[in-house]
């Protein structure tokens, strides 16, 4: 800790540094945040559910704060439900049927349609399901009949779900506007959204005593949660969360594994010197022109995706790297340092002397170059997702823009699909090259300002 301290108020003496401080600061705050919010099984249960878990989110909408950038108003999704936002009122049809109707009001003010809608039955019944219809009156009052269906069964959870968007009968009335366009846009000018208060009636026929219904009406939105949506309706700001953890874990722990290997092997050769130095050397020069990415790319696709395996890969890769060189050059002359001589004149033992002498020597200098170290690795595990390598499990940047790529997010416009994950990439490797420059100049004389 007295060696740390120092070198923080060093720090603080450049302004670039207190920038990757303060960047770092962010980044590590928001993966405790993620750790402790959504646990590591939650994020995977979310992660790799069907549309039946985010079924009540709109497919590829926008974030929110896209509002404060468009001059248009952009409508956020609305979920009704019968017993809170319905008026409800029933008429007796013979001792056992009765008839039910459940009318929701809602104002809508936005300036472009919704991107879809649906209605969620939920009945009670044991034999004979209820009938449903429903009427949608307009602002202007056009009056809608649609979806009169009976209810035979329901899904596991209870509900049976209608979307009035796919409603054939809907699509032909309307035709070449969409579903939801139909409801919402003027019919004198289609380009126009209708605002305005909107009445929409649920009539249920239960045939059975004791037969209830409940119902959901979902107008889905174009715009939702801080990050947007994906194809799968799934909340993209879950990838954004749990990939901080998963891009520091994995750049912090390649590159601490890197070097500590690097560094031992360098100092044992550099001091045993003989046959020990020139295996370290053919090693490494072998190592040298062996490729990296081909190989993890081979491991991804015959053996395992997990990020785990590659990162035990890259380190096994990097047992022996041409870093090793320099870390030998240094040693080399710190072998011959007085203090080294006097070690050895008291009778210390030569690994005593490697571990307890030598490498500590120069470990503050290669600090720099562990936290310049850290953003390559984060942008590699990144690189091979969008390869289509990466962890099928976690969901990580790298992920995202993988899903992104594949559903050529770009060209459909969703460009938050794109930007968001790359933001966060680049703010990682920002962060730690401007405090790994900052450490450079301090444990670098050289480098300085005067």
């Amino acid at each position: 800790m007295r060696k740390v301290l120092p070198v923080l108020r060093e720090l603080t003496r450049y302004k670039s540094a207190l920038g990757g401080l303060i960047i770092l600061s962010f980044i590590v705050g928001l993966a405790i945040y993620a750790v402790i919010t959504i646990p590591y099984g939650e994020a995977v249960r979310l992660w790799r559910g069907g549309e039946e878990m985010w079924r009540y989110n709109p497919v590829n909408a926008k974030p929110v704060w896209v509002n404060y950038f468009t001059p248009q108003k952009l409508p956020k999704t609305l979920i009704l439900t019968s017993m809170e936002d319905a008026e409800i009122r029933e008429e007796p049809l013979g001792k056992t049927s009765k008839k039910v109707f459940i009318t929701y009001t809602f104002d809508y003010q936005a300036d472009v349609p919704p991107s879809e809608l649906a209605i969620v039955y939920k009945p009670k019944f044991k034999k004979k399901g209820p009938l449903v219809s429903v009427t949608w009156t307009t602002p202007d009052g056009r009056e809608i009949k649609f979806g009169r269906m009976s209810i035979k069964s329901v899904s596991g959870s209870g509900s049976f779900w209608y979307p009035i968007s796919l409603d054939k009968q809907l699509i032909k009335q309307f035709g070449d506007q969409k579903v939801e366009e139909g409801f919402f846009n003027d019919p004198h000018d289609e380009r126009k959204v209708l605002k305005g208060k909107h009445r929409v009636e649920i009539t249920a026929y239960l045939f059975e005593p004791g037969a209830w219904i409940e119902t959901e009406l979902v107008i889905y939105g174009t715009v939702h949660g801080l990050a947007g949506t994906d194809h799968r309706r799934r909340d993209i700001m879950i990838a954004l969360l749990w990939g901080t953890p998963v891009a520091l874990s994995f750049g912090l722990a390649a590159a601490l594994g890197t070097m500590i290997t690097s560094i031992i092997i360098a100092a044992l050769g550099a001091w045993f010197g003989g046959w020990a130095d020139s295996l370290v050397q053919r090693l490494t020069e072998i190592r040298m022109v062996i490729p990296t990415l081909p190989i993890l790319i081979m491991v991804g696709m015959f053996f395992s995706k997990s990020i785990w395996t590659i990162l035990a890969t890259l380190l096994i890769l990097n047992i022996i790297e041409s870093s090793i060189k320099s870390y030998r050059a240094i040693f080399l002359q710190e072998k011959h340092a007085p203090y080294i001589e006097a070690a050895k004149s008291y009778g210390a033992r030569n690994l005593r002397i490697v571990f307890r002498y030598l490498i500590p020597k120069i470990v503050p200098m290669l600090v720099p170059a562990f936290v310049l170290a850290v953003p390559g690795y984060v942008f590699l595990e990144a690189a091979l997702s969008v390869l289509g390598l990466g962890d099928p499990v976690l969901p990580t940047w790298g992920k995202l823009l993988s899903d992104a790529q594949g559903k050529g997010a770009l060209f459909q416009g969703h460009y938050y699909w794109v930007l968001e994950p790359a933001f966060m990439l680049m703010l990682t490797g920002f962060g730690f090259t401007m405090i790994g420059h900052a450490l450079d100049r301090i444990f670098n004389p050289k480098l300085r300002e005067i």
